[in-house]
Parts: structure tokens; C-alpha cells; sequence
């Protein structure tokens, strides 16, 4: 089971709440094996997450841990941000960047999270991991996300100078973003980071999935990506969504094209060879190009607050 802030709990997985009685968790287990099970016509992937789920909370053992924090598999019982790191001497050169990634949306999370407990209620670590399990998951995506966003900014930071990163890059909306806008000799980038919780899939050029629900993340994309290609009269040679790698069956999964673009959903681990190498078919930035557009860039590229 995914050890994500957006994850299902296992009692979200098999149908209960976390107040169940040991004999109403025994049989909804049973009851969603056997409609689950793939020789039935079940979902493999479903059946494999009850058996998950059970593994977890199906022993009284097992459950008291859980809901205690211990999550199995979990290095860390706290999403609490890393400590600032200390830059190692004679290290390589990073991509030059810009921006706090995932710093508005944990901001957002933290008052959320206040106005969900009770204000005036203090808490003592808003990162523990059995206080954001039970948390809505509206939170849960918040905090989700702000973590995939600084998991992707470390990977693009190991690009090298020839890159420039901008992080939370505001579109014109105040509850829009891009996440990461990239120009490299390869192109320019525009990047969502994104953890729904689970393996999603692609249909008819979008995105989708159980925990995806109604959202439209492809869209959602190239609608922002537009509108800042405008506003900085640029053109990008590509826009993609990174997920988990375990959350997508391939390295990269086309979603078609947007004003010129390529448009896919990548694997965090494939990214930063894939900025390097670029997209075939895409347009590479070269010469005296490239500085006009970081130039371009930086003068119209704001950051959301």
C-alpha cells in the first residue's frame, strides 16, 4: 500500500470506519475478497489492495499499531519538511531555480488542518502520520501534493546549470499554479506534480483512476500552461504530469498534444534524463534563444503567494 498522504487507509479500503468492531471489519474483508477476487471478474488491482488493507488492520495486533501510527513499510511517522540542506563543497553544479516548491501548499494544509482540529486546539505535529490519516481528504491531497512538488524539484535540481527552474508559478488565478516551469537546451517545460494516492491510467488523452475522481488533470494543465504562454509570449515544447513511478504502468504515458506541445504523464525517476535527452519530436531551444527566454521568463514569471 502506498505509504502517501493521499492513500486510502484500510478502513477506507474495505468499507468501514475506523470505529468498526472487529467482526464488522472480518466480514467486509470477506465480502470484498470474494467480489474482488480476478477469477470472479474482480479488479486485480482492488483485490490486491484488500489483501493489503487486511494486512494491516486484520489482526487486533496489527490494528492497535496502526492506529497508534506505526504504519507498515513507513521510514517516518512525520511529513514534516526535511531541515535545509548544507551544499556539499566541489558538489556538481545545480539547475539554477526559483521559487519555494510545495511551500504554498503546505501553507495551505497547516490552515486547513488548524481550521479541521479547532482553532485555538494546538497541535503538536501537524505532519504525524496518524493525525494526517484521519484527516479529510481534501487534506490529504494538500499535503500529498506539496510533497510530490518537493520530490520533483530534487530531481530537477540535478539537471546542471544549463536549466532554469521556476517553482509555483502563478497562471493568473489565485487557486491555480504551475508547479514547475523548466528551460533547458532541450525546451521548455511546463510540470505538474501530482500523488492521487494510487496507479492511475490514461483515457482518450486524460488522466484517470479511483482516486482521480472528477478532476481533469491533463486540462487543468494545458488550460495554465496556455495562459502564461501568453502572458510571457513563449511557446512550450512540452507539458507533462509527474506522478509516483509506481503509479503508472509505463515510463511515460502519451496524452496527446496542446498548442504545439507534447503533453504525457512521466515517472518522477525518468524526468531529469528525459529534460536531458528531450522528447523526440519536440523543439530544442539552442543559441542565443535560450537566453531570451529566461530573460522573458524572469520578467513575467510570478510566483503565488
Amino acid at each position: 500500500m502506498s505509504d502517501s498522504p493521499a492513500s486510502a487507509s484500510p478502513y477506507e479500503t474495505l468499507g468501514v470506519g475506523a470505529s468498526a468492531s472487529d467482526d464488522e471489519l472480518r466480514k467486509a474483508y470477506r465480502r470484498l475478497l470474494r467480489s474482488t477476487h480476478p477469477d470472479t471478474g474482480g479488479d486485480a488491482v482492488r483485490f490486491t489492495a484488500v489483501q493489503l488493507a487486511w494486512e494491516q488492520i486484520g489482526t487486533p495486533e496489527a490494528r492497535a499499531d496502526y492506529d497508534r501510527g506505526a504504519r507498515p513499510g513507513s521510514t517516518s511517522r512525520s511529513w514534516a519538511p526535511a531541515p535545509p540542506r548544507q551544499p556539499a563543497q566541489q558538489s556538481r553544479p545545480t539547475a539554477r531555480s526559483y521559487g519555494h516548491p510545495g511551500g504554498w501548499r503546505r501553507e495551505r494544509y497547516l490552515r486547513l488542518m488548524q481550521e479541521w482540529v479547532g482553532r485555538g486546539v494546538e497541535i503538536e505535529d501537524p505532519y504525524a502520520a496518524e493525525l494526517v490519516h484521519s484527516a479529510p481528504r481534501e487534506l490529504r491531497r494538500l499535503l500529498a501534493d506539496a510533497l510530490a512538488e518537493e520530490s520533483t524539484a530534487r530531481a530537477l535540481s540535478s539537471l546542471g546549470i544549463g536549466y532554469t527552474v521556476w517553482h509555483d508559478v502563478a497562471t493568473g488565478d489565485p487557486d491555480e499554479k504551475i508547479d514547475h516551469v523548466v528551460l533547458g537546451p532541450t525546451g521548455l517545460f511546463a510540470i505538474l506534480s501530482e500523488d492521487y494516492g494510487g496507479p492511475v491510467r490514461a483515457r482518450r488523452g486524460e488522466l484517470i483512476g479511483d482516486a482521480v475522481d472528477d478532476e481533469k488533470p491533463r486540462d487543468a494543465l494545458v488550460g495554465r500552461a496556455k495562459r502564461l504562454a501568453r502572458r510571457s509570449m513563449v511557446k512550450f515544447s512540452g507539458m507533462l504530469i509527474v506522478l509516483p513511478d509506481d503509479h503508472l504502468a509505463e515510463p511515460i504515458v502519451p496524452l496527446g498534444s496542446a498548442s504545439g506541445a507534447i503533453v504525457a504523464a512521466v515517472r518522477r525517476s525518468v524526468l531529469p534524463a528525459l529534460l536531458r535527452d528531450g522528447f523526440e519530436g519536440a523543439r530544442p531551444v539552442g543559441g542565443t534563444e535560450i537566453f531570451d527566454l529566461r530573460s522573458r521568463l524572469q520578467a513575467r514569471i510570478t510566483h503565488v503567494e
